[in-house]
C-alpha cells in the first residue's frame, strides 16, 4: 500500500513539474515576442525622407512655372574679316619693289603711297604714248593742210576723208595709251605732267585703293613682283565677320535673321547680341559642317581677326513649364526631383526632362499639377537621403 501511494505520488510530482516547465516556457516566448518591434523588421522607402530642422530651413520649395523657352545651339565661333571690306593691292606689270612706305597694322587712306617699284614694261607704256600724241598731231596738221589744199581745188574730197580717217584712228590710238598707262597705276595727274614734259621715268606707285588697316605685307625691297602677286593687303576692320561652323545636324535649323547671342573669349563678360546674316547653302564634305555668320560693328578696333567666341543660336520659342536646374538630381543615369509628400516628408521621383535655358530646364512628364517640389538644396537633400540608407536608418 505504502509502495502505490509513493509510487503516485511521485507521477502526480512529475506532471506538476513538467506543467511548471510548460508554463514557464510560455512565459519567456511571450517576453521575447514582446519585446521584439513590429515594424523594424521591415525595411523602410530608400527614395523617402524627412530632413532634420536645419536641413529643412535650407530647402525652398515650390511648383513648376510656366516660361516661353526657345532651343539653342552652343557652336565655337571665330572673329574673321568682313570679306566684303577687304582690298588686295598689287602691281599690273612685272616690276621690282624700290621702297616700302607701309607696314602690317598701320593704318591707311586711299589714294596713298604704300611702296614704290620700278618696271621697264612702264616705261614702254609711258614710250607708246608719247608716240601717240605725236602720231596724233601728224595726221591732225595733214588734216588742216586737206582742206586748204581743197578750197584751192588741188585736191578731192576723197583726200580729205582718208586723213581724217587716220586722225580718227591716231585719236584712238592715243586714248588706249592713256587707257594702258592708266591701268599700270599710273594717276592720272601723273599722265598729264607726261603729257606736258615728255619725261619719261620708269618709277611708279602703289596706292591703298580704300582707307582701312594694312593686314599684311607680302613684299621685301628688291623683290622681283608679278602682275598676279598680292603686294598688300588692306580690310575695314570697323566691321568684322563672327563666323562658326555648325554641325550638320542642326543645319536644318539655321536660317538668316536667327536670333544669336555671342561672347568672346578675351572680352570675358560680354554678351553681344544680333542675327544671322548669312548660311552657306552648301555642307563641308570634310568637317560635315554648314557655315553661320554674324554681322559685328567694331568702332573701336577691339575685335581682331582668328579671335576665338562662343556663339548660341536662338529658336523660336515656346511656352513650357520649368524647374530650376539646381531642382534636378542625377541618380542611376536618370534625373529625378523630390517630391513633397508631406509638411516635412520628400520623396525622390524621376521625371523626363528637355532641354537647358539660361540655369532652367523644361520639364516634360513626371510631375502633376498642384504638386511641389523642392526648387533649391536638392543636392544637399540628396545627400541626406544617400547617407542614411547606407547607415540603415529610416530617415526619421
Amino acid at each position: 500500500m505504502n509502495l502505490r501511494f509513493s509510487a503516485l505520488t511521485a507521477v502526480l510530482l512529475t506532471a506538476v513539474l513538467i506543467v511548471s516547465l510548460t508554463a514557464c516556457g510560455k512565459d519567456k516566448v511571450s517576453a521575447v515576442e514582446a519585446t521584439a518591434p513590429p515594424a523594424a523588421l521591415q525595411a523602410s522607402n530608400p527614395l523617402e525622407i524627412t530632413p532634420a530642422g536645419n536641413l529643412r530651413a535650407r530647402l525652398k520649395i515650390g511648383e513648376p512655372a510656366w516660361a516661353e523657352v526657345g532651343a539653342s545651339i552652343t557652336v565655337a565661333a571665330r572673329v574673321e574679316v568682313d570679306e566684303t571690306r577687304v582690298t588686295r593691292v598689287g602691281s599690273p606689270m612685272m616690276c621690282r619693289i624700290t621702297s616700302l612706305h607701309a607696314r602690317e597694322g598701320q593704318d591707311v587712306h586711299k589714294g596713298e603711297t604704300l611702296a614704290l617699284l620700278t618696271s621697264t614694261g612702264l616705261s614702254d607704256a609711258q614710250l607708246a604714248f608719247l608716240k601717240s600724241i605725236s602720231q596724233k598731231q601728224v595726221q591732225q596738221r595733214a588734216v588742216e593742210r586737206a582742206q586748204l589744199l581743197l578750197k584751192a581745188d588741188v585736191i578731192g574730197s576723197a583726200e580729205l576723208q582718208r586723213r581724217e580717217a587716220e586722225l580718227v584712228q591716231a585719236s584712238a590710238d592715243l586714248d588706249a595709251a592713256r587707257d594702258q598707262l592708266a591701268l599700270l597705276g599710273m594717276p592720272a595727274e601723273a599722265i598729264d605732267e607726261l603729257q606736258k614734259t615728255r619725261s619719261i621715268h620708269s618709277v611708279s606707285r602703289v596706292v591703298a585703293g580704300m582707307d582701312g588697316t594694312v593686314l599684311a605685307r607680302k613684299v621685301t625691297p628688291g623683290q622681283i613682283v608679278q602682275p598676279a602677286d598680292t603686294v598688300f593687303e588692306i580690310a575695314d576692320l570697323s566691321q568684322v565677320w563672327l563666323v562658326a561652323d555648325v554641325p550638320e545636324q542642326y543645319a536644318g535649323n539655321l536660317a538668316e535673321g536667327q536670333v544669336v547671342e555671342a561672347e568672346i573669349a578675351a572680352l570675358p563678360g560680354q554678351l553681344l547680341h544680333g542675327r544671322l546674316s548669312f548660311v552657306s547653302n552648301t555642307v563641308n564634305a570634310e568637317t560635315r559642317t554648314v557655315s553661320a555668320r554674324m554681322d559685328l560693328p567694331n568702332p573701336r578696333r577691339r575685335l581682331k581677326p582668328a579671335m576665338l567666341a562662343t556663339m548660341v543660336l536662338k529658336e523660336q520659342t515656346e511656352r513650357h513649364q520649368v524647374i530650376p536646374a539646381a531642382a534636378v538630381v542625377r541618380e542611376n543615369d536618370s534625373e529625378h526631383v523630390f517630391i513633397q509628400m508631406g509638411t516635412d516628408t520628400f520623396v525622390l521621383r524621376p521625371v523626363m526632362l528637355g532641354s537647358e535655358s539660361a540655369g532652367r530646364r523644361v520639364l516634360l512628364d513626371g510631375v502633376r499639377p498642384g504638386e511641389k517640389i523642392v526648387l533649391d538644396g536638392a543636392f544637399h537633400l540628396n545627400n541626406e537621403r544617400r547617407r542614411r540608407a547606407l547607415r540603415g536608418s529610416d530617415g526619421g
